[in-house]
């Protein structure tokens, strides 16, 4: 009857897997189809985007990929660090892992504020003003960079259910598969940013 029930808790954990990498899959075709309507258009308004391009802060968006490296890294070491069954450390590693991305959207409203400020947000009359080029810039801008957002928030809520599960001692180094897949998804959203980086800030 034991083993029974271990066999069903081993095809939960397998199921679950499954599904967050189907889950990883739709949100890669999401913003893979998003690539491909900024690269049409930038193609379509190359001056445009380049100079909408030099509004942006290559250093934010140098900082924010370097925290969202450093917080992939984070996380994937709480996860060994719970499979060596060191509690506090796992504890510690996904309390900074949080942190970095708390700090993340702290600069991203930061530049996001600056932006308004400018008026160069979809809707502006100043925007308006600059042209469609400028305004398909940073409509897509706001579009792809909030979404990214809002999933940096759902990580956060995610890591941080993970956080207390694990001072709770819910997961252990033998029931670990649901901070495994809260890992997955950070690697997801840290994926994103990568791509989103060097199509907003670098590439000229």
């Amino acid at each position: 009857m034991e083993q029974t029930s271990t066999h069903t808790e081993h095809r939960d954990d397998t199921a679950s897997k499954i599904g967050m990498w189907l889950f990883i899959f739709t949100e890669l075709l999401l913003f893979g189809g998003l690539f491909i309507v900024y690269s049409v258009y930038r193609f379509k308004n190359p001056v445009a985007f380049h100079l909408a391009a030099e509004e942006l802060s290559k250093l934010i968006g140098t900082i924010n990929t370097v925290i969202l490296l450093i917080s992939s890294m984070t996380v994937a070491m709480s996860i060994s660090a719970i499979q060596l069954a060191d509690r506090k450390k796992a504890i510690l590693l996904l309390s900074g892992t949080i942190t970095l991305a708390l700090v993340f959207l702290v600069n991203k409203y930061f530049e996001w504020h600056g932006k308004f400020e400018h008026g160069l947000y979809p809707g502006s009359q100043e925007l308006f003003d600059l042209g469609q080029g400028d305004i398909l810039f940073f409509g897509l801008y706001f579009t792809m960079t909030g979404l990214h957002a809002l999933h940096i928030i759902v990580g956060i809520i995610v890591l941080t259910v993970m956080l207390v599960k694990v001072i709770k001692k819910n997961i252990q180094s033998d029931n670990y598969a649901q901070l495994e897949n809260a890992g997955l998804y950070w690697h997801l959203v840290d994926l994103i940013w990568i791509f989103l980086f060097p199509l907003f800030y670098l590439i000229s």
